[in-house]
């Protein structure tokens, strides 16, 4: 295996990272989890969720009122992605052949899939939407989402994503490529593919957006069509770009101006965030990421899931708790006022599932093998 190809789905210092042996899929699940990135089980081979359980597939219901998510289990693909490191060994330990999908909106990714399919040109006005393209416009060569781009960021003045090498870039079985980038700021980015609203927003001709309401194939994964390898050196996501916000927001990629943005963590929380374990960098993106989830249930009246996601973010901050990187009462205070500013009116039974959740996380500390710096 080639140095580009590499890619350390552990925490080893890279020069441990030489061996050719394949990463298990729980190692990647684990990886992944560990940066904060929600994952959920891929049928084997394939790219898509693996399939709902016969109950779900037969009743009409929401993924907000299933109650296999709330008892672990894996349906309703991406709305299942979680951040348990108990449940992604029971998932990929008990079941290895399952790929990996990473829940883009809840991991604050937004991901640019540039494709590089055989396919006619569109007309002028699809290649770059909003943009007119006009007739004295040679357009000879452009035949893929890497061209379309790569116009789109010379007209900007900007280098292409596709040849960012400051951030993770995934080349796909079928010679497309990903370009992870994280968001920065409260923004809720959403989706050109998958379940977002208002789908049929674009970027760029063959470059669609994986943000809210969609997911990405974890790196390093096997399909029956090859490898999701990661190429180049950076294996983290860089900040979105500024000139790539803008375009996003041109091109339709925020939610609609009477869908209200995502309520800020409370004050309180934030200063939880930043006593987390002394500082150390780990635990409070663990702790913001967490917190975060919780805030954006508030975005809309009911539903969101807020009950599977308040009661995961109490299982996680158990975790740190019982590794000694916050104390119960910061961490209670942190997720109460969290959870009471998204879902007002209902602290009886946001305090219920606080405690359940905490009891339980504490009893699986995160990082407690590892040596304290």
């Amino acid at each position: 295996m080639s140095a580009e190809l590499r890619f350390p789905l552990s925490d080893r210092p890279r020069e441990d990272l030489s061996s050719s042996v394949a990463p298990s899929s729980l190692d990647t699940a684990q990886w992944c989890a560990r940066r904060g990135w929600p994952v959920h089980p891929l049928a084997p081979g394939r790219k898509t969720p693996t399939a709902n359980c016969s109950d779900c597939r037969a009743a009409a219901h929401t993924p907000a009122q299933c109650p296999c998510l709330a008892a672990g289990r894996w349906c309703h693909g991406f709305h299942a992605a979680t951040l348990n490191q108990e449940r992604i060994r029971q998932w990929w330990g008990q079941h290895p052949e399952l790929g990996i999908g990473v829940a883009c909106g809840p991991a604050g990714l937004v991901v640019l899939d540039i494709d590089a399919h055989a396919a006619e040109l569109p007309l002028r006005d699809r290649i770059l939407p909003g943009i007119p393209i006009g007739e004295q416009v040679d357009l000879t060569g452009l035949a893929n989402g890497y061209h379309s781009l790569g116009v789109l960021a010379a007209l900007r003045g900007q280098q292409s994503p596709a040849h960012d090498a400051s951030t993770l870039r995934v080349r796909t079985p079928s010679g497309g490529l990903h370009v992870w980038y994280r968001a920065t700021d409260n923004r809720r980015w959403m989706s050109s593919v998958g379940s977002s609203r208002g789908r049929g927003r674009a970027l760029a001709w063959q470059v669609d957006i994986r943000a809210y309401g969609s997911y990405i194939i974890a790196p390093g994964v096997a399909t029956s069509n090859g490898v999701y390898r990661p190429i180049g050196e950076a294996r983290e996501p860089a900040a979105l770009p500024a000139w790539l916000a803008q375009e996003l927001d041109r091109t339709g990629h925020l939610p609609a101006a009477n869908v209200p943005a995502p309520r800020p963590v409370p004050p309180r929380a934030q200063q939880a965030v930043l006593a987390a374990g002394g500082g150390r960098g780990r635990d409070q993106r663990m702790l913001a990421f967490v917190l975060d989830s919780v805030a954006a249930c508030g975005q809309v009246a009911e539903g969101a899931g807020f009950s599977d996601t308040l009661n995961r973010a109490a299982y996680t901050i158990g975790g740190l708790i019982a590794a000694g990187r916050i104390t119960q009462t910061e961490a209670e205070d942190a997720l109460n006022e969290t959870a009471s500013a998204a879902r007002p009116g209902q602290e009886q039974r946001i305090a219920q599932i606080i405690r359940s959740g905490l009891a339980a996380g504490m009893k699986k500390p995160l990082y407690a093998t590892e040596r304290r710096s």
